[in-house]
């Protein structure tokens, strides 16, 4: 496949998943914690479902892609969720028993493209958290400060890593049916549970 092919795989990607992606964000929980309004307990409920889905993917898609993603390791965010609860106050609860747990490696990439996006997202989010409940990356905040500075590097990396693995095994439509699953799953758990 060349560059053409690539550039198009991840267009195709981002088209096909655009409404599924707003879907969510329009959610009001998901409005919540961007707003200058925002409030403790707003904020803890966001984190507690997204430990839910974080906790979900480490345990049903990580171990999959340890050959597509040599860094997979580096990129467990549970900890820094269970650290942000635990600093505003609030147990996480694990309303999610499993979204699936027999992903093929395209579709657990898909997932994986949701979650490590989600990261991107996270530094936005951070702004307002920071301004309006003063929690930061060290305290509080953990989990929406992502990767730091390297955050859009972690993300680059990670394109690549699905990329090459699209090149090689030519499966577009799985690793997008991954992500629409994934971004869907989000959705209904967070409109079930906020």
């Amino acid at each position: 496949m060349n560059d053409h092919n690539t550039v198009s795989f991840l267009e195709d990607l981002r088209a096909e998943t655009a409404d599924a992606h707003k879907k969510l964000e329009s959610l009001p929980v998901s409005m919540a914690i961007t707003s200058p309004t925002v409030t403790k307990s707003e904020y803890g409920l966001y984190l507690n479902l997204m430990h839910d889905i974080i906790r979900d993917t480490e345990s049903n898609v990580f171990e999959l892609l340890g050959d597509v993603i040599p860094d997979i390791g580096s990129r467990r965010k549970l900890q820094w969720l269970e650290n942000d609860l635990s600093v505003v106050g609030i147990s996480a609860e694990n309303k999610l028993t499993s979204l699936q747990n027999n992903f093929t490696i395209p579709f657990a990439l898909g997932i994986m493209y949701v979650v490590e996006g989600s990261s991107l997202g996270g530094r936005f989010i951070l702004k307002n958290i920071n301004a309006v409940l003063d929690y930061d990356e060290k305290t509080g905040a953990q989990y929406f400060s992502g990767y730091g500075n390297t955050t859009g590097s972690h993300w680059k990396n990670f394109i690549n890593f699905m990329t090459q693995y699209e090149e090689k095994n030519q499966n577009a439509d799985e690793i997008i049916e991954g992500a629409i699953f994934a971004f869907n799953a989000i959705y209904n758990h967070f409109s079930q549970n906020a």
